[in-house]
């Protein structure tokens, strides 16, 4: 009975957590972005005050404006991309139609539906309703975000403060402060790494569908770009839109060998080898090596937290799910009842290669002074 009785709170405490987070799920997933947004900015401020040489304010002024000026430019090209291919409905909805008429006949079906009869239907109506109230909310929460974030930096100076309240004893004062500067730095170096990786993805890919002659491939790179900070699914997601915006294409390019329909197909091939070139090649070889020690997360952990923090909070929460996780097996490493948590989601057993084993240094112990971290470095999730 008495071994019974610490499973049992653990599994009513999941429950409780579990609960706590979808139901606050609004509040907590804004809350959530513009934290690590609030990181990204830190990241870029101090890349740009070691480079540049200048003062941390001014270099956190010059990362604030250009983290909202990127934004500005997103917007304005998802606008952009989505009115380019407003102006040439009629030519789009005749190709859809065509591919349709194709897919049918090979499964011996005379009769095809049209794109109309599909958007118009029951399920086009409810799926383009979902995919309106995903963007409506996450436009809507984009000024919460900013309003969060002003508040973060208002709020800074004062925390130095309460950690002395709240840990009045300067060893274990000392122990939380290193505990949260390593969290802290770790989840900042992935975002920002990540936020670099994203670039030259984004880049090399748009130059790419500049000389493959693709329509909005300005849109396509922007898209490309955001879809790179959700691991593993969002790179997949990222090499398979371009191909199908390729497939719909009214006008192949005259280079494209073959003759219609077949050149469409061999066109929209060739734009998935090009693109997935891209993406796997830099996340496979050049990722890893910038990404360092930031992060040391299993690839199965990172696809499960992936599914569970995007039924949680989804669209946030998929963007989050890896540093949120690193954040939970940091955390979770730091007691020994819980320390078995930290092992089942790092990638080499040892969770504790940011933080000291609490063998060499029992964690937030009163009695306990800093210590310094060691262990081999952890391995970062793309």
């Amino acid at each position: 009975m008495n071994r019974s009785m610490p499973v049992a709170l653990w599994i009513v405490a999941a429950g409780v957590i579990v609960t706590f987070l979808f139901v606050a799920r609004d509040i907590l997933a804004t809350f959530a972005m513009a934290v690590f947004l609030f990181l990204i900015i830190e990241g870029f401020a101090e890349a740009l005050s070691s480079r540049l040489k200048t003062r941390p304010r001014m270099s956190r002024a010059i990362a604030i404006l250009l983290v909202l000026l990127g934004f500005a430019g997103f917007i304005m090209l998802v606008a952009s991309g989505i009115s380019e291919f407003g102006r040439e409905s009629d030519l789009y909805e005749a190709k859809i139609d065509g591919l349709l008429r194709d897919g049918y006949s090979l499964f011996g079906v005379s009769t095809a539906p049209t794109l109309r009869q599909l958007i118009f239907g029951d399920t086009g109506r409810a799926f383009f309703a979902t995919i309106l109230d995903a963007m409506g909310g996450l436009s809507g929460d984009f000024i919460l975000i900013l309003i969060y974030i002003a508040f973060l930096y208002a709020s800074r100076s004062g925390w130095p403060r309460k950690l002395d309240v709240i840990f009045p004893k300067a060893d274990r004062r000392a122990q939380v402060s290193r505990v949260a500067d390593q969290a802290r730095r770790g989840i900042e170096t992935y975002l920002w790494t990540q936020t670099v990786i994203s670039a030259i993805i984004t880049l090399f890919t748009y130059f790419s569908l500049l000389a493959l002659q693709v329509d909005n491939a300005l849109f396509l790179a922007a898209l490309i770009f955001v879809l790179n900070y959700i691991p593993t699914v969002g790179s997949i997601v990222a090499a398979l839109i371009p191909p199908l915006f390729a497939l719909v294409q009214p006008a192949m390019p005259e280079w494209v060998p073959g003759v219609p329909p077949q050149d469409t197909y061999i066109y929209a091939g060739i734009v998935f080898a090009v693109v997935s070139f891209w993406q796997f090649s830099i996340g496979n070889f050049i990722q890893p090596r910038m990404m360092g020690d930031s992060l040391n997360l299993s690839s199965l952990i990172v696809l499960l937290s992936l599914a569970i923090w995007g039924v949680l909070w989804g669209i946030p929460g998929m963007f989050l799910s890896a540093p949120l996780t690193v954040l939970m097996m940091i955390l979770f490493a730091q007691s020994p009842a819980t320390r078995w948590i930290a092992v089942l989601l790092s990638a080499d057993g040892n969770p504790l290669g940011l933080v000291q084993p609490a063998e060499e240094a029992p964690a937030l112990s009163p009695s306990s002074g800093p210590q310094t971290a060691s262990g081999p470095a952890a391995q970062a999730v793309s």
